[in-house]
This record gives structure tokens, C-alpha cells and sequence, in this order.
């Protein structure tokens, strides 16, 4: 067996018919691995490289120490992704863990093997019950054109600014004509001018408006062309998501993304409500029965059901009725849109678990 450091003993080998469990602390070039017995005696660990053939050395060493049903893996959704796949393919069960709690590592420090042997033990304890995402499907094609299509907006935004900058400062005459344009108007000026080279400052001022302006167009067009990518994608996973008010192909990618390419890994509506922080949380003590605001979740997913809620407040007739309804109970705004926005987790979750009938394809009729 080839791994990056020898495996280390621990409670001593056990019989081959056993059932272990493995622990990894995931890292970029290499994964620390633990082979654990159902009991939580240690019996050896090791590390492998993140390639193919590493993550089959992990394998194959963790079953020479016993039968290996379940993993606990860290970081699934970054640097564990590949060999969370990995593991699948090999029957393997496999369990996200959390980082090692803080107060504990201050306790008795950190070291990579001890982080691998702690995500063992919490698949052994129960503590680890989550299913991560599986990424091996359309959402997960979501997830990268999504990625691609925000870094192309934040990059125009910024040079659509810098050429707001340049315009500024340019001269008086260029300025007076193309400062009461709108933005589509001034990017296609910009992008027709034509510098002379005679003209010092001015010349730097308007080839650089030409050069912000032929980039925002061609981000322009990258972004519509990952929109198209967007659309056809949710309309062949999911299609019937973008036929709800206020769910756009954005909004409807983002919340795909949070659930990822395997939504029945959530056990309920309540688990997604959860995932997407508009669940409340109890905060009841002594005589005291109070529910406060979830401050956790997937930060992108609320800003999705925000937006949803902003748009049904103002175009569906039944929020607008439910608002008033709420308003005349003493509801405040804030209070009504964070339960519209757990009405509308609901709602959406019911799309995401509903499998897509497929249409048949129409009758071929042969020619007599």
C-alpha cells in the first residue's frame, strides 16, 4: 500500500469480519484517515492522496481492517467532494461531519489524525446524521453555471462603475454628451469611439471608455448565455419551479443548489425550512414560551425566499390578502414575510421531491 505516511497502530488489528466505521479530515492534496471498531477502539490510520488512485488505496486499506459500511467525512461539500463520490460507488455509506467543536480541540489540541478519528466517532455516536449532497447531476451543473454567471455580473457591475469613473474626469464635451445616457445607451457609445492618438489625456480617456465598454458587452453576453444554460437546466430537473409567482431562474437555482441533486436526503419540509433559516428556533426559559428568528442556514437560499415573498407581496392576490389579513391581527411587516417565506419553503419543497412526469413520446405512424 502506497500513502503518503505509514498507518499507525492503535488498539491492534481485529478480525476481518468485523464491522468498522472510517473518519477523514479532508484536506486539498491529502485526506487523514481512521478505521475505528463499532466500540470506538482506533485501530489504525494513514493518509492518502486526493487522486483516483489514492482515494482506491483508502478504500482498500480500510477494508483489509474489516467490513466497511459507514464514513464520516468532512468538508463534503469542498474538499471531500470527490471522494465522498468515490465512496458511493463503493457501497459505502457516508455521513457529513462538522468541524471538531472548538472547546473540545482547545482541550486537547489538533492534529489531523485526531480530527479524522472525532469524525469517526461521531458517525459511531450518531452525532453525524446528515446525507450531503451527492453533485453528481444536473443541480450540481446548476451550481457551476450559477458560480460562473455571479462572477460575470460582479465583474461588469465593476466595470460599468469604472467607466462611469473615466467618464467623470473626461473632457468637458465628451462628458456633456454621453452622461444623460442610460446605461445600455452609454456602454454602446463607449463602445464606438474612436480615439486619436494626437489628443494626450483625451485619447487615454476615450480608449479606455471603448476598452471598459467592449468588456461589458462581452460580460453581457456571457451572462445571457449561462442564463439560457440556467433556464434549460431547472426546466429539465425541475420545470415545474419557474411556473410559481416570483420564482425566477435564478431564485429557482439557488434553492435547487440548497437542496442539491439528492432532495430526499431531507427527511421532511421542516428539514428544508430548516436548511434555508426560516425555521424559528425555540427560546422558551422558565415561565417564559417564545420562538426566536433562525440565524442560521444557507445565507443565499433566504436571500431567494426573500426575494420570492417581495415579488408575491406585490403581483399574487393571495399574499396581498394574507398581508392584510396579518396586518389587521397586529402582525408587523417583518413578521408577516418571514412566515410567508416558511409557507413558501413548504410550497417549494413539495416541487423539489415531486418527480418530473415525463411526456411520452407521440405515436409513430407508419405509412401504409
Amino acid at each position: 500500500m502506497t500513502a503518503l505516511s505509514m498507518p499507525g497502530s492503535g488498539e491492534g488489528r481485529q478480525d476481518d469480519t468485523e464491522t468498522i466505521v472510517l473518519g477523514v479530515d479532508t484536506h486539498k492534496d491529502f485526506h487523514v484517515a481512521a478505521v475505528l471498531t463499532l466500540a470506538g477502539a482506533l485501530l489504525e490510520h494513514a493518509a492518502f492522496p486526493t487522486t483516483a488512485s489514492g482515494y482506491r488505496q483508502l478504500v482498500a486499506w480500510a477494508k483489509s481492517l474489516g467490513t466497511l459500511r459507514r464514513a464520516g467525512v468532512e468538508d463534503t461539500g469542498s474538499y471531500g467532494t470527490a471522494l465522498t463520490r468515490h465512496l458511493r460507488v463503493e457501497d459505502i455509506v457516508v455521513l457529513e461531519v462538522n468541524r471538531p467543536d472548538r472547546a473540545a480541540r482547545r482541550r486537547r489540541g489538533k492534529t489531523d489524525t485526531a480530527d479524522a478519528e472525532a469524525a469517526g466517532r461521531a458517525v459511531i455516536s450518531g452525532q453525524a446524521t446528515t446525507t450531503p449532497k451527492s453533485a453528481d447531476g444536473p443541480v450540481e451543473m446548476l451550481r457551476l453555471f450559477k458560480l460562473a454567471k455571479d462572477s460575470a455580473i460582479k465583474a461588469r457591475t465593476q466595470a460599468i462603475n469604472q467607466l462611469k469613473a473615466v467618464l467623470v474626469t473626461a473632457d468637458t464635451q465628451l462628458r456633456e454628451d454621453l452622461a444623460p445616457l442610460s446605461n445600455p445607451l452609454l456602454v454602446a457609445a463607449c463602445a464606438r469611439l474612436d480615439p486619436d492618438r494626437s489628443a494626450g489625456p483625451a485619447y487615454a480617456a476615450r480608449y479606455t471608455l471603448r476598452l471598459l465598454a467592449n468588456r461589458i458587452q462581452q460580460l453581457t453576453a456571457e451572462i445571457d448565455e449561462l442564463t439560457t444554460h440556467i433556464t434549460a437546466t431547472i426546466e429539465a430537473k425541475a420545470p415545474q419551479l419557474l411556473k410559481l409567482t416570483g420564482v425566477g431562474p435564478d431564485s429557482a437555482a439557488v434553492l435547487l443548489v440548497t437542496a442539491g441533486d439528492n432532495p430526499e436526503r431531507l427527511t421532511n419540509e421542516a428539514s428544508f425550512a430548516a436548511l434555508c433559516g426560516v425555521s424559528p428556533l425555540e427560546a422558551s426559559s422558565g415561565k417564559t414560551a417564545r420562538r426566536r428568528l433562525n440565524r442560521g442556514g444557507d445565507r443565499q437560499a433566504i436571500a431567494a425566499l426573500y426575494r420570492i415573498t417581495l415579488s408575491r407581496l406585490r403581483w399574487d392576490q393571495r399574499s396581498r390578502t394574507y398581508l392584510t389579513k396579518r396586518t389587521a391581527e397586529g402582525k408587523s411587516r417583518r413578521e408577516i414575510i418571514r412566515c410567508l417565506k416558511r409557507y413558501i419553503a413548504r410550497e417549494i419543497h413539495q416541487h423539489l421531491t415531486t418527480p418530473v412526469a415525463l411526456t411520452p413520446a407521440p405515436a409513430r405512424l407508419d405509412n401504409p
